[in-house]
């Protein structure tokens, strides 16, 4: 016989996260999250912790991919009215880009709205439940995932400054909806969940029934395979933790590649995958993961190879891998910046994304005038009185500047002479007329984090007016 739904069941599966500053529950309207809040309301008294009003908030995100989306939206608030629960509502303004798939952009939309909202500790509960569980499976079977895929959805996850936790996974819609007939809820059905061209709902309706049909617990042995490929998860992430601290590079966030290709291929796979969650980036397919491991090794040496997927790429340079956020385009090497220093502090903001320039020991001297450019590397560049002049390409080396960075530093010229690379260093130029010593810093770059090093301050001689 299954088990009943009760708040008693929903505080049970709450109880491990002891006492909560605020609950967010993750509100649609639908059967599932009517079920969820109604419950959580009636555990009010209960819930560890203080018992303050707006303890317990909804947030209602309105995609506005149905013409009835602002009447779903309205019932949402009439509820929360009728429950004391503070609402927040949001309406998405910024559609999907050309061929993306609407399931997609409508999950990231959401959860960037949830993440935003949540502040530290806080959980945001969705109402997810077994039978969601068994799609997940098998949607995740249908792309050829690993365990990690096949684990489907975890009961908590890190979000934001907070939690996801997911407290229904236990038990089936039907044992939801017998829950929400007993308490008279009123909810509402979204029609686009009958609409067999998304994948998911294609599953519920044509496949699901037929599973159920011919095996009547499939729900729940589905759901079951998750928890085991789940666990299986786990131990391959804690055997990848100890390969991963063996191929860890010199330089933070990197790995070596020599020791990382010695390792069996699927220990491999598991600490790639397990690195890149580290550095933030969710990994990618199979595929792709297989192209770091092919392409970026067997690259010839002089290249500069890359895989990229959405919001990540992986590089190598001097035998190490690097995993970054995608830079953006470099400024055009025709762009020149004029930076007039007066004798106290003086800022410069550098293109979008590159963050400024900032004098922080300016000389009481006239006006010092130079100009800013990006990717002429064809100057040449003395970085110490004892050594030769070179090419700003070979002193980009020598600094341990990957070639894919070099386009982005800011140059610094008075009359066509190179004064200095930011964050890397001055050069030392013996014809400067009138000269004087300032301090710069270069800060608030897209990726400052990556390359701290680039922050440094430097000595820069210049040429001030006579």
């Amino acid at each position: 016989m299954k088990a009943s739904f009760t708040p008693q069941a929903l505080l049970t599966r709450l109880a491990p996260f002891g006492a909560v500053p605020r609950y967010w529950v993750a509100y649609s309207g639908g059967l599932d999250s009517s079920v969820l809040l109604h419950a959580l309301i009636q555990l009010r008294p209960h819930l560890p912790g203080t018992a303050a009003p707006d303890r317990i908030q909804a947030v209602h995100i309105d995609h506005g991919l149905h013409p009835d989306s602002a009447a779903w939206s309205e019932h949402c608030a009439a509820q929360c009215a009728a429950l004391a629960v503070p609402l927040h509502r949001e309406h998405l303004t910024t559609p999907p880009a050309a061929g993306e798939s609407i399931e997609a952009w409508a999950r990231a939309a959401r959860y960037a709205v949830f993440q935003r909202l949540l502040a530290p500790s806080d959980l945001l509960l969705t109402a997810h439940q077994r039978d969601d569980q068994a799609e997940t499976l098998l949607l995740a079977l249908l792309r050829g995932s690993g365990p990690h895929g096949l684990a489907a959805m975890p009961v908590a996850a890190p979000l934001g400054a907070g939690q996801l936790v997911r407290p229904l996974l236990d038990f089936d819609r039907h044992t939801l909806a017998d829950y929400a007939a007993q308490q008279g809820l009123d909810w509402r059905d979204d029609p686009s969940n009958a609409h067999t061209a998304f994948d998911r709902n294609y599953l519920r309706h044509q496949i699901m029934p037929l599973l159920r049909a011919r095996w009547p617990a499939a729900t729940a042995t589905l759901a079951r395979s998750a928890r085991h490929c789940a666990e299986a998860a786990d131990w391959i992430d804690q055997q990848a933790d100890l390969a991963l601290a063996e191929v860890r590079g010199m330089s933070p966030g990197t790995l070596t590649l020599t020791p990382l290709t010695q390792l069996d291929r699927p220990v491999r796979k598991a600490v790639v995958r397990r690195w890149l969650m580290e550095r933030g980036f969710r990994p990618p397919e199979m595929p792709m993961l297989d192209r770091v491991l092919d392409e970026l090794p067997a690259a010839r040496p002089d290249a500069n190879p890359c895989v990229t997927w959405t919001g990540c790429e992986v590089r190598r340079y001097r035998g190490a891998l690097f995993a970054l956020a995608p830079l953006p385009r470099p400024p055009s090497p025709e762009l020149s910046l004029t930076w007039q220093i007066d004798g106290t502090a003086s800022v410069l903001e550098l293109p979008p994304g590159y963050g400024r320039l900032e004098c922080v020991h300016c000389p009481d001297a006239a006006p010092i005038l130079m100009q800013i450019r990006f990717g002429q590397l064809g100057h040449g560049c003395r970085t110490s009185a004892k050594r030769p002049r070179h090419s700003l390409k070979q002193c980009l080396q020598t600094a341990g500047i990957p070639v894919w960075l070099r386009a982005h530093l800011p140059l610094l010229f008075q009359d066509e002479q190179l004064l200095a690379v930011a964050g890397v260093s001055a050069c030392q130029n013996a014809n400067i007329a009138h000269p004087a010593r300032l301090t710069l810093r270069w800060s608030g770059f897209d990726w400052e984090t990556d390359w701290p090093q680039l922050g440094q301050v430097l000595e820069v001689t210049v040429r001030t007016q006579p």
